[in-house]
């Protein structure tokens, strides 16, 4: 829409939301997205630039919610409770607003108390009716087991119908392992299943600590492929529920069980060989890693391996304390860079043998999970409500853009607990993990 088009909307609402969007995008080049509004109005790319998607404002109030305050709660917000939409290339919008960081808007005080009073004019309401799944609300001190409990079951406890809509025939909610990009998920899964057990050198009749081992994908293949004794927790009821039936169904219960428990519960007389903990860190608080591996160092052999497979950030601590993420996300949740769990590690006593990224495959799975998830959006809206299917569709997209540029990564660290000479019994090749 040129400057002159612009004179021509009538509507006051109209004029401040386009007036705004120039300003905020005047050295945005190529500008290659739309932005359309409630009435139909629409203000295009560039010319010559094809729409790699379109912002749809719903109501005159929707750039209002968005961008007041201007924090990322504020637009994850006026997203999932229907505020605004993006149609076409959702992570191509996340390039385009990493691109409009402060420093790249070059606005002075004033220009920042000019567009605060121009949001200001547009309608606080009417607006859609906020319904469905609600910012979670936490009690007791930060990572003690009681608020821990409440946080995680905040994000698992959703029907796990919802999540077998989407995820492999497994269940597993982590990062699958691909030989190529366009690799089936579930075949991509079992493989990192199978890469996980190798790495921790597993063999039969050992006992296998999984901590957070979700609806119990690897507790169920260990004991399946490689004969041990799988001892699985997690702090989400459902999840043992239905970890439980499964490993029933697959007449696994000799050799297999989900418990309901936090690490920081198991007895110091329970000693395993091995332990593994996919996806898990990420909730332990980084003032809590130190008793993390302390706890994981009690509870192992001399001689025992321990697997630790994280989400890490390329900052030394990730926990925005007003992030949409913590809110209706991952609340408590925190991302810490390799060095200090590694470090972490180190102090409680493990020696460091092996760290692989998976950065890449994990892109690859978000991809894979956010299809899924919009393939099944019928079925899914059966399952949970509007508000649910949106949080998980922008949380996942953006965790996609997060590793494809680098905010991101996942790191597997395999770590040993030596015996009283020193060995590990380790093989002395990484070849033999990729037969």
């Amino acid at each position: 829409m040129s400057h002159k088009a612009l004179e021509q909307v009538t509507d006051r609402h109209a004029q401040i939301v386009l007036s705004f969007a120039q300003d905020l995008w005047k050295n945005y080049h190529p500008r290659d997205f739309a932005l359309r509004l409630w009435d139909g109005t629409t203000w295009g790319p560039e010319p010559g630039q094809p729409a790699r998607f379109t912002i749809v404002l719903n109501h005159p109030g929707a750039l209002r919610k968005m961008f007041f305050p201007p924090t990322d709660l504020s637009l994850g917000e006026a997203y999932i409770y229907g505020d605004f939409d993006i149609e076409g290339d959702f992570e191509a919008a996340f390039r385009m607003t990493d691109r409009l960081r402060l420093f790249e808007l070059k606005w002075g005080p004033l220009d920042y108390l000019r567009h605060a009073w121009q949001l200001l004019q547009l309608p606080s309401d009417p607006a859609p009716a906020r319904f469905g799944r609600a910012a979670v609300v936490l009690s007791g001190s930060k990572h003690s087991i009681a608020r821990d409990r409440q946080a995680v079951g905040y994000h698992y406890d959703v029907p796990g119908d919802f999540y077998a809509l989407w995820l492999d025939k497994r269940m597993v909610y982590s990062c699958a392992y691909f030989a190529a990009p366009g690799e089936a998920l579930d075949a991509a899964q079992e493989r990192k299943l199978d890469l996980i057990c190798r790495k921790l050198d597993l063999k039969a009749s050992e006992r296998l600590l999984d901590i957070g081992c979700g609806w119990g994908g690897l507790i169920m293949y260990a004991a399946q492929r490689y004969g041990v004794e799988a001892h699985g927790i997690t702090l989400s009821r459902p999840q043992v529920d239905f970890a439980n039936a499964r490993i029933r169904e697959a007449g696994l219960q000799d050799r297999c069980r989900a418990e309901y428990r936090d690490y920081r519960e198991i007895s110091q007389t329970e000693q395993y060989d091995k332990i593994v903990s996919v996806g898990m860190a990420e909730h332990v608080g980084v003032k809590m890693l130190p008793e993390y591996f302390r706890q994981a160092w009690r509870l192992l052999h001399p001689g025992g391996l321990f697997m630790n497979h994280a989400i890490a950030s390329d900052v030394i601590f990730y926990s925005p304390s007003s992030g949409f993420a913590q809110h209706y996300v991952f609340p408590d949740g925190e991302l810490v860079s390799l060095d200090v769990t590694t470090r972490a590690a180190a102090e409680a006593g493990f020696e460091v043998r092996d760290v692989e990224s998976l950065r890449e495959h994990y892109a690859l799975t978000l991809k894979n999970w956010v299809a899924r998830l919009d393939a099944k959006k019928r079925e899914v809206l059966r399952v949970v409500d509007e508000v649910t299917y949106r949080i998980w569709r922008i949380y996942m997209s953006l965790s996609r853009h997060g590793f494809n540029i680098r905010a991101f990564n996942v790191y597997q660290v395999l770590l040993s607990k030596p015996d009283s000479e020193y060995q590990t019994y380790l093989p002395l090749m990484r070849s033999a993990w990729y037969r």
